[in-house]
């Protein structure tokens, strides 16, 4: 397999409604800035992957079809993935392999999402379309007829480990977390919630979504799009030589799917107080990258809910399962701890645009390695019922 390197990103200003784009001119605008960032032509790119989370957002049955000529990738080939809430980091991984297998020099991926334009006529409102949207993902003979929904799902799994671990996952240790990604995304020029300030208090004061997540401790619908341009190391050299910009190595990716029905046997079910395909994935990208966790200095996680965070990063090593508190109590996250965590603010303040979220936290991380001197930086991405499906690549920067 060959080196494979990220030469250039470009973003859209997340927002939670763009009235005047659509979803085609997203995709352009993101297109637009990560090629102007490499310093290259669309022409150069070979192909492209295009994260496209949901067909009912976009109120069209393959939607990436438009974006070929509008994009510049006219007569070459463009593959749409779609895997939950993971489908950004997913379409990086298939756009990985496709350079890493020696297929392409030069890749484009792409991932947007304009949630939004759902309207529920009868509530007046986006929010009940859109949940109803995704509820479309889960079992239609069981689940969805008793109301099951991406709130519900992940309070599942984040109940069961408080079961299984009584006293973590500490309402003050939340609030806590909540506070600092504010804080965080006011230094991310595209982040939906820049401008907010959302303290301890009123987090723990905020009301409950399904018990145990509070409505502060959730991540955002957002429409927008981000694009990433991925080279082999020969083309990566090349571009390097013509813009004089050090590109940031994808040394190691991982991926696991749990089980979809739920029961005690981890070989076989899907075991509610953990997310085992996140220890999976992790675990396989940073074997292959020929790191540890402790190595790690920025973590752009994919936090739908703040629980599920602290339990990612439990299951990622940083801290042991059971004493994901510690990530607070012990200051590991928080300003001057060894571990920068979502300095874009992540999904709860960055915002979450399903198909290219993940996206976004590796245009987030490789800001930070550039402007800190990090080294490695691991991109997580996590999504469908229950928090199935897992995705960790490994970032890092060479002198």
């Amino acid at each position: 397999m060959r080196d494979v390197a990220i030469v250039g990103a470009g973003m859209t200003p997340c927002r939670s409604r763009w009235v005047e784009k659509t979803f085609w001119e997203l995709a352009q605008m993101a297109v637009s800035e990560a090629v102007r960032d490499a310093g290259i032509h669309i022409q150069e790119v070979e192909a492209g992957v295009a994260g496209i989370y949901n067909d009912i957002f976009e109120f069209q049955a393959i939607p990436e079809s438009g974006f070929q000529g509008i994009i510049g990738l006219q007569n070459k080939p463009l593959m749409r993935v779609t895997n939950g809430g993971a489908t950004g980091a997913y379409a990086m991984l298939a756009a990985y392999n496709m350079v890493a297998s020696g297929q392409y020099d030069l890749m484009l991926v792409l991932g947007v999402e304009k949630a939004l334009d759902c309207y529920d006529y009868e509530a007046e409102s986006n929010t009940p379309a859109v949940v109803q949207t995704i509820g479309y993902s889960w079992d239609p003979w069981f689940e969805r007829p008793l109301g099951a929904h991406a709130s519900e799902s992940y309070a599942e799994v984040i109940q069961a480990y408080m079961d299984e671990h009584p006293g973590d996952l500490a309402p003050m240790a939340r609030a806590k977390i909540v506070e600092l990604l504010c804080e965080q995304a006011q230094n991310n020029p595209y982040a939906q919630r820049r401008g907010e300030k959302v303290t301890a208090d009123q987090v723990l004061h905020s009301r409950y979504v399904v018990y145990p997540v509070r409505v502060l401790e959730t991540c955002v619908y957002t429409e927008g799009a981000c694009a990433l341009i991925f080279a082999s190391a020969e083309m990566a050299r090349k571009i390097k030589e013509r813009n004089g910009h050090e590109p940031i190595w994808l040394t190691g990716v991982g991926a696991a799917n749990e089980p979809y029905f739920v029961g005690n046997d981890i070989t076989r079910y899907k075991v509610l107080h953990r997310i085992y395909s996140d220890h999976l994935a992790t675990k396989k990208a940073l074997q292959m990258a020929g790191i540890t966790i402790e190595d790690v200095q920025v973590i752009e996680l994919h936090d739908a809910f703040i629980p599920q965070l602290m339990i990612t990063l439990a299951e990622m090593g940083v801290v042991p399962l059971g004493r994901a508190n510690d990530l607070v109590e012990e200051g590991i996250i928080l300003p001057g701890g060894k571990l920068l965590v979502n300095p874009s603010g992540g999904l709860v303040f960055g915002g979450h645009f399903v198909g290219g979220s993940n996206m976004m936290s590796t245009w987030s991380a490789m800001r930070e390695m550039k402007a800190r001197n990090f080294e490695h930086g691991l991109i997580h991405g996590t999504g469908a019922s229950l928090s199935m499906y897992g995705v960790a690549m490994v970032l890092e920067r060479r002198a």
